[in-house]
């Protein structure tokens, strides 16, 4: 699929008290060790468990909090129609509320799936928001990379400096090639929501 605009960003879109609230929120539940796809569980043994962690290492609270997606929702809207991608979209999935510490990070990857999900859908659209400021953490990086197959073709890495700055949204088409680099000191928090809809045709 050729595109336009690779991702959408608003800054300040979040009021940083509401941001706060959701870091309060998110550190009072018990959170998880974060899955890739395919993975149904924690891994038991050890040597699973670091060959998770060589792709992904952070940890994940799930949220579906009506106050939260009030705040969010028009953007994905907005983002939708002003980036040219016209997704027909249906829902989100439960809000996923990650915490990367020293050492943690999260690999190249894609956030859509193969095939659709028990509902017949697909992720569209993902969205990640800034809920620290990029001066509390350092690395933790959030990029893309806009080739269209890792292994075959020249890498083509934009950084996306915005994504360090708390309130801020980055949107984009969840086949998007990102990663967030390794984590060198404090704690990064973000909220990443998927937008689905029917699949592609």
């Amino acid at each position: 699929m050729n595109l336009k605009n690779w991702w959408y960003q608003v800054e300040n879109a979040i009021p940083h008290r509401i941001c706060d609230d959701i870091v309060a929120f998110g550190n009072q539940q018990a959170d998880e060790i974060a899955l890739i796809g395919g993975l149904e569980k924690t891994p038991e043994k050890k040597k699973d468990l670091s060959k998770l962690w060589k792709t992904r290492n952070s940890s994940v609270i799930w949220m579906q909090e009506p106050w939260i997606w009030l705040a969010i929702e028009p953007y994905v809207k907005e983002a939708n129609e002003k980036a040219g991608w016209n997704f027909d979209l249906v829902d989100a999935e439960n809000f996923q509320f990650t915490k990367y510490s020293k050492s943690q990070h999260y690999s190249w990857h894609q956030d859509a799936f193969p095939t659709p999900d028990k509902n017949g859908l697909v992720r569209k659209i993902s969205l990640t928001l800034a809920l620290a400021d990029g001066d509390s953490y350092e690395g933790g990086d959030f990029e893309f990379d806009l080739r269209n197959n890792l292994k075959t073709n020249k890498s083509n890495i934009k950084k996306c400096p915005v994504a360090r700055k708390k309130g801020t949204l980055i949107l984009f088409p969840s086949f998007v090639w990102h990663r967030v680099t390794p984590v060198t000191s404090g704690t990064r928090y973000s909220l990443v929501i998927w937008s689905r809809g029917l699949p592609f045709r």
